[in-house]
C-alpha cells in the first residue's frame, strides 16, 4: 500500500494483480509505503485503522485505487507462485481453496472480501481491470502527471493449470459475486469509478 498525499490518492496492493510492479513504479511519489505483511492491507483495515491516522495527522481524505483480476486467472496465478512446493495439480488447489477448512498452502483470501467494506460495499474509490493495463497506466501517467515506468516484477514460472468442467462450474457459483464485479469493471472498459 501506498499513500501519495500530493496526489491524494492510497494505492492498494491486491495480491497477484501487478501489486509489486506498480509499487516499485509509484514509489518516487509515495510519502508513506507499507512493506512486508502490511503490503496487502485490505479495505476493512485500511478504513478501521489507516484512514482515520491521515485524516487526524495530516487532514488528507484521500481517494483510493486497486487492480481486481479474473478470478479464475488470480486462482492460476496463485497456483503458479506457490506450484515448486506444492504436491496437488490445479484442480486439488482450487478444491483445497474452496474448502470449508483451507490448508494453510491455499489460504489466499479472495479479491471481493479484500476490496470491500464490513458491510460488503466497495470501499475504492478507482477500480481497475487487470487486463486493461493501457487504461491503468494512462490514468496513472495523468494522475501523477508524468510517465510512470513499469517493469516486470515477479513473474511466476509457467505451469499447466487446467480445471476440470465440473470443478469449474463450482468455482462460478463460490466466486459468483467477485466475477460480477470483475465483470462490471471489464464491461466499463477496464476502469470503474465509485463513491467509495
Amino acid at each position: 500500500m501506498l499513500v501519495c498525499s500530493e496526489q491524494n490518492l492510497v494505492v492498494f496492493s491486491v495480491p497477484k494483480t501487478g501489486s509489486t510492479a506498480m509499487e516499485v513504479a509509484l514509489k518516487p511519489w509515495a510519502d508513506i509505503a507499507f512493506y512486508k505483511q502490511r503490503k496487502h492491507t485490505p479495505v476493512r483495515r485500511y478504513q478501521r485503522k489507516i484512514a482515520p491516522f491521515l485524516r487526524e495527522a495530516y487532514q488528507l481524505e484521500p481517494e483510493t485505487m486497486a487492480v481486481i483480476r479474473a478470478p479464475l486467472e488470480h486462482l492460476r496465478s496463485w497456483y503458479r507462485y506457490r506450484a515448486v512446493s506444492l504436491t496437488v495439480d490445479f484442480d486439488g488447489f482450487v478444491g483445497a481453496v474452496m474448502s470449508d477448512s483451507p490448508p494453510e498452502w491455499a489460504r489466499i483470501g479472495s479479491q471481493l472480501n479484500f476490496l470491500t467494506d464490513r458491510r460488503g460495499n466497495l470501499g475504492i474509490t478507482h477500480l481497475f481491470a487487470y487486463e486493461a493495463q493501457q487504461v491503468l497506466r494512462r490514468w496513472l501517467d495523468l494522475r501523477m502527471q508524468a510517465e510512470v515506468a513499469f517493469k516486470v516484477q515477479n513473474i511466476s514460472p509457467a505451469v499447466p493449470t487446467p480445471i476440470s468442467p465440473t470443478l469449474e462450474q463450482q468455482f462460478i457459483t463460490r466466486y459468483a459475486e467477485e466475477i460480477a464485479l470483475h465483470a462490471r469493471v471489464t464491461e466499463t472498459g477496464g476502469y470503474m469509478v465509485s463513491s467509495a
